[in-house]
Parts: C-alpha cells; structure tokens; sequence
C-alpha cells in the first residue's frame, strides 16, 4: 500500500521540473482565500502548470492551503509556498490541465485585459 508521500510523488517530480523553466508572466485578476480567512481581490502575476505567483495583502505562511478564484473558474486548491513583501508563491494541488493553462495564457494579455 502506498502511503501520501509516494501517492504525491509524480506531482512532486513535475512541479520540481515546472519550477525550472520559466512561467509565464501575466496580469489576471482573482480572488485568493486563505484557510480559514475570507477571500480578497488579488492579481496573479505568474502562471505556470504547478503554480502561480500572486499579490497577497497579508503575509501568508509557508504550508497555508489556498484557493485561487480566477475569472470564469472553479476554485483551484493550492499551497503557499513563499511569501516575499506582498507577493505570494503557490503550488496547485493538482497540476494545471495544458489545455486550461493554454486557453488562460491566450485570454489575458500582461495588462489584465481580457481578449476571449
């Protein structure tokens, strides 16, 4: 029987190999939730399959779950895994489809601006 840690392992290994090329620089507005807080506006910054870059209003702690909100989304669960002077590093539970990171990097442009 395999135990969490070895359940998350492929994800552990992608995301590790994700964080190693470069994300994709954007401007899209959401909303983050942190457990246990009410949910505020922010704007995700970064965008990768395993994570996203965002700013955060409060410090949030390394480990803290998540949930980003983005226009037109459900809810993705997510990760701190830093936080520097306002802006918060995340890794999604579950890695991002392709198909949901690509459609969301041909909707929004580095400004914020919706063009779907």
């Amino acid at each position: 029987m395999m135990t969490t840690n070895e359940n998350r392992d492929p994800y552990l290994t992608a995301a590790q190999e994700d964080r190693s090329a470069p994300r994709t620089r954007l401007t899209i507005p959401a909303s983050l939730r942190p457990s246990g807080s009410k949910g505020y506006q922010t704007v995700v910054r970064d965008l990768s399959l395993s994570g996203f870059s965002a700013t955060a209003i409060n410090r949030l702690h390394k480990g803290t779950l998540v949930w980003l909100t983005l226009p037109g989304m459900e809810s993705l669960q997510a990760t701190v895994v830093w936080w520097d002077n306002g802006l918060v590093g995340c890794a999604f539970e579950s890695l991002l489809s392709p198909i949901i990171h690509d459609n969301l990097l041909a909707r929004w442009r580095g400004d914020g601006t919706y063009t779907g």
